[in-house]
């Protein structure tokens, strides 16, 4: 099966995607688009409907290609993607979670998959854009890919507790081998229950899927547990605003909407993508520029100069 398009791609235009399944709602490709408008950088940005036994052979077709430039990887292929590379970061090996492909063709038409991890700047610049201090106690909902980038986001504000809730005690055993190389102190408690224990955190991460979280919802709605001041990041954006960030305002908690999480991780998508596709180190006034028209591409504020500076 072939999943790019038959015909050639224009001669002088890089390539890109954001790879996932579902993927229809995704906000990337304008978000990534609207950067290489305002750069002036001749790179194209779609979305391809993927599921992990598709992957493999995407990636070779990528490879066949040679004009691509990057891949941005969300659910369910993080994981998946670890194992295809031709090397990885530092902090990609040490999660063993990929969401970001770098690409980059010699002139022999060879093409090298990099796999880095950019989520885990997305998770840490939304938090401290939200206001949140250092040495927080943290909770995580979920244990996928985001699950371990959340782990690493939270290591860097020295938090000093991590509790992930988890459905599978089993499947989640990775996460706490993960936080013993990032220096964490990880526990993992049940799903079963989670909503009457999440009052006490400071900050609450979700990193279940689009309304994976609509369950416990419901019964947060319903333990009536107060969690004023406390924050929670819901890393799913569509639908918006979720059902868990609805009841969690509703018990007197501040919610960061996903959406902020997505234009973090992608600025840092679109400075390494930049240079892997031969238009250079971005500066700070392009870099600038890029979040502000970022932002407009979906929906949120733009941001000052010293949010700026934060993000890069």
């Amino acid at each position: 099966m072939r999943f790019l398009p038959q015909q050639e791609p224009l001669p002088d235009i890089r390539q890109g995607a954001v790879l996932g399944h579902p993927i229809g709602h995704s906000q990337s490709p304008a978000m990534h688009n609207a950067a290489y408008t305002v750069l002036g950088a001749p790179f194209a940005y779609t979305a391809y409907d993927l599921q992990v036994p598709q992957l493999a052979a995407f990636l070779d077709q990528v490879r066949t290609d040679g004009t691509w430039y990057g891949l941005s990887v969300t659910m369910p292929l993080k994981n998946a993607a670890v194992d295809l590379m031709d090397t990885l970061t530092p902090v990609a090996a040490a999660l063993g979670a990929v969401n970001t492909i770098v690409i980059t063709t010699d002139d022999a038409g060879h093409s090298h998959l990099l796999g880095d991890n950019t989520d885990v700047a997305g998770i840490f610049n939304s938090l401290r854009h939200a206001g949140l201090g250092e040495r927080p106690r943290a909770a995580i909902l979920g244990g996928g890919g985001t699950a371990v980038s959340a782990i690493a986001a939270l290591a860097h504000l020295h938090a000093v507790e991590i509790t992930v809730f988890v459905r599978n005690f089993a499947k989640a055993a990775g996460i706490l081998e993960v936080a013993a190389t990032l220096g964490a102190a990880v526990v993992l408690e049940s799903f079963d229950g989670a909503a009457a224990k999440l009052a006490g955190y400071d900050v609450v991460i979700s990193t279940l899927p689009p309304r994976g979280a609509d369950g416990l919802a419901a019964e947060f709605a319903t333990a009536g547990e107060a969690v004023a001041g406390a924050l929670l990041l819901d890393v799913a954006y569509d639908p918006w605003p979720s059902a868990l960030g609805q009841a969690w305002e509703g018990a007197g908690g501040t919610v960061v909407a996903g959406i902020e999480m997505l234009l973090y991780q992608g600025v840092e998508q679109v400075k390494l993508f930049s240079v892997a596709g031969g238009f250079g180190e971005l500066d700070t006034a392009q870099v600038g520029d890029v979040i502000n028209v970022m932002c407009d591409a979906i929906g949120v504020h733009r941001r000052d100069s010293h949010e700026q500076n934060m993000a890069g």
